[in-house]
């Protein structure tokens, strides 16, 4: 497995000549085999205005957004354990066992996910959830009444992701559109001993099948813990965003500590290096060489200071101009969407920060529609919205 250590690339690297009305660019920490590419005016000049437009509003900690039919989304709300569907403009709870949820700090009703091919009935969502011994995070599976107002609880598909306090809880839940597969980002409960523990399901990417059993495709199939059968990757913080790049990896989003928040390409068996213990000490890099073994360094870093990197979807369509194949990645304390650029190897070379969209507060997650444009929710705790983020024609 090849590992590389991060550098900073000085950011005049990267801004050399540019300075557009419409963007800046932000800080860049990337991998050293390749300082980031200078953005040319040429480049810059393809790059299309942004529209924002409010989708629904008067929500509270929207955490996600999924499609349904056009013109139809499916929208949760974290604290008050809230699934709500979203047509013309307005949000129209589905009635939902909210009492189960478990809702502490930054753990409730978090991600969700539609099932392909079930009419956009049957649903997933990972939370925390209220079991016989205590609480854990849970990913299971809904259906949708046919009349869309009730949601029907079709069981459990994973259970045991630990959860303690509430901190790092996680949680993003991805269905690959081409296996079925489901990609579950965990957090490491803000436990010392999780994220490289090998028999618990904090501080990973799992991977399974539709059916909720381990993928084959995984690096330990065969292990006799069935809990190592799940991972995919280990050694990670607090992962907040899952998305496959067209045709290629499956990437990660990360939040570091106050410094260091992660875009991470997963490679099967991967350690990313997180590894706070004893006693959870924050000082400790995000990924640590010092530890036995080969650790992947991240694809992109913030350094310092954190800006609470968030949910991702890469950018598609023709229509967006350079921006195209971009990762459009939301932020919480940066409080704004941000477009990263890596080239076919997956090295960073760019990052656009347009200035409308730094005026929305703190954005959770971010899904593309069917016509390429992008749904980003607001996290303020009152007033959230789902915001349309559309190129302009």
């Amino acid at each position: 497995m090849r590992v590389s250590r991060g550098v900073t690339v000085p950011l005049a690297a990267v801004t050399a000549g540019l300075l557009l009305p419409a963007l800046a660019l932000g800080p860049v920490h990337a991998a050293p085999d390749r300082a980031a590419a200078p953005a040319s005016p040429t480049a810059a000049r393809a790059v299309p205005d942004i529209s924002v437009s409010t989708v629904v509003s008067g929500l509270e900690h929207v955490w996600d957004v999924a499609l349904l039919q056009p013109g139809r989304l499916l929208v949760s709300e974290r604290d008050s354990a809230t699934i709500s569907i979203v047509a013309r403009g307005r949000a129209t709870p589905v009635r939902f066992p909210s009492s189960k949820v478990w809702v502490s700090g930054e753990t409730g009703l978090m991600s969700l996910a539609v099932v392909p091919g079930t009419k956009h009935r049957t649903f997933l969502t990972c939370s925390g959830w209220e079991t016989s011994d205590g609480h854990e995070i849970q990913v299971r599976r809904w259906r949708l009444s046919a009349d869309g107002k009730r949601a029907v609880d079709k069981g459990k598909v994973l259970g045991g992701i630990p959860i303690d306090s509430g901190r790092h809880g996680g949680c993003r839940v991805k269905i690959d559109s081409k296996s079925g597969d489901i990609w579950v980002g965990t957090g490491d409960a803000a436990t010392y001993d999780v994220a490289r523990n090998l028999h618990s399901l904090g501080g990973k990417v799992l991977r399974m099948t539709a059916a909720g059993k381990p993928s084959p495709h995984n690096p330990w199939p065969r292990a006799a813990s069935v809990k190592r059968r799940y991972i995919y990757t280990y050694g990670h913080r607090n992962v907040q965003g899952l998305a496959r790049r067209p045709g290629g990896e499956m990437w990660s989003v990360e939040h570091g500590t106050d410094r260091d928040d992660e875009v991470n390409l997963l490679k099967a068996g991967g350690d990313y290096g997180w590894n706070p213990g004893p006693g959870y000490d924050d000082d400790v890099p995000m990924t640590d060489h010092s530890l036995p073994g080969e650790q992947i360094d991240a694809r992109w870093s913030s350094g310092d200071p954190t800006i609470a990197t968030s949910g991702a979807a890469w950018v598609r369509g023709s229509q967006w101009g350079d921006l195209n194949g971009t990762l459009a990645v939301a932020t919480l304390a940066g409080e704004k969407l941000v477009f990263m650029k890596f080239d076919d190897r997956g090295r960073f070379v760019r990052m656009y920060e347009p200035r409308n969209l730094q005026t929305h507060g703190r954005l959770r997650s971010v899904t593309s529609n069917r016509k390429g444009d992008l749904l980003v929710t607001t996290d303020n705790g009152r007033r959230d919205k789902v915001l349309r983020i559309s190129p302009v024609r």
